[in-house]
C-alpha cells in the first residue's frame, strides 16, 4: 500500500534551521507531484509548498517565500523541505501529500498523506 512517511521535525529557536523529509513507499514515485501542508492546534490545514513529479516546477506560500525549499529526488522516493529563518509562526505539524500527475495548493486535491511531523519553534 501507499505510505507516506515525514521526518526531521523537532524544536529550534527563533531564526533556526530544519530539513524535513518525505519517504515514500508503493507508488510510481516519479509520477507524483507532492505538497506539504501543516497545521497548528485549532487551525486549518494549510499549504507551504508544493513540487510537481518531475521537480521542475514549485510553488511556495507567501509566508514561507525566499525561508523555505523544496526539491525532490526521484532516484530516492523523497521529497525534502529545508526551512531556514524559522519562526515562531511556522510552529505546527508538517504533513507530506502525493496525487498522481498533480499538484497544487488545495490539501483536496492529493488522495495520500503521511502522518505528520512536529515542528517547534520557541526560545
Amino acid at each position: 500500500q501507499v505510505q507516506l512517511v515525514e521526518s526531521g521535525g523537532g524544536v529550534v529557536q527563533p531564526g533556526g534551521s530544519l530539513r524535513l523529509s518525505c519517504a515514500a513507499s508503493g507508488l510510481t514515485f516519479r509520477n507524483y507531484g507532492v505538497g506539504w501542508f501543516r497545521q497548528a492546534p485549532g487551525k486549518e490545514r494549510e499549504f507551504v509548498a508544493a513540487i510537481n513529479w518531475g521537480g521542475s516546477s514549485t510553488d511556495y506560500d507567501d509566508s514561507v517565500k525566499d525561508r523555505f525549499t523544496i526539491t525532490r529526488d526521484n532516484a530516492q522516493n523523497t521529497v525534502s523541505l529545508q526551512m531556514t529563518s524559522l519562526k515562531p509562526e511556522d510552529t505546527a505539524d508538517y504533513l507530506c501529500a502525493a496525487r498522481r500527475w498533480a499538484w497544487g495548493r488545495r490539501p483536496a486535491a492529493y488522495d495520500y498523506w503521511g502522518q505528520g511531523t512536529q515542528v517547534t519553534v520557541s526560545s
